[in-house]
């Protein structure tokens, strides 16, 4: 019998979670899960639209496994999230970086692209329907 995935989530790692929130929260992501580390949180579960990802400070990781915390301390993710309205994500986003300006593909996608605080890309991109205009 093969082995049957249910959900893939991402974690994060970064230096300190407080500046990262904004940006998730800005496109709909509720913290449902904090665990302090010291007097800051160390790790937090942000969900919402179905959807999860999770952050975790170098701090945190190094503490609960060692044997990792270089190996965070040098990933970068690189996230690709559909969505319904990429209008609403660009005017959620204003004023973060962009990394991946605004563009159509050749698979039919409406992109645009942000480094989030922590440091990872995230491109966010509509398939068809709904108008990909900038508004």
């Amino acid at each position: 019998m093969k082995p049957q995935l249910k959900r893939i989530t991402a974690v994060l790692p970064v230096e300190t979670i407080e500046p990262c929130l904004p940006f998730w929260e800005a496109v709909g992501m509720v913290r449902t899960v904090e665990v302090p580390h010291g007097d800051r949180l160390g790790f937090v579960i942000l969900a919402g639209h179905g959807l999860e990802v999770m952050l975790q400070t170098y701090d945190s990781i190094a503490d609960d496994v060692p044997a990792q915390a270089e190996e965070a301390r040098a990933a970068r993710a690189y996230l690709f999230v559909e969505v319904a309205d990429i209008n609403a994500i660009e005017r959620a986003l204003a004023g973060f970086t962009v990394l991946l300006p605004r563009r159509t593909t050749f698979y039919g996608a409406t992109e645009v692209g942000y480094r989030e605080p922590g440091g990872h890309a995230v491109t966010f991109a509509q398939f068809g329907g709904g108008d990909p205009d900038p508004a």
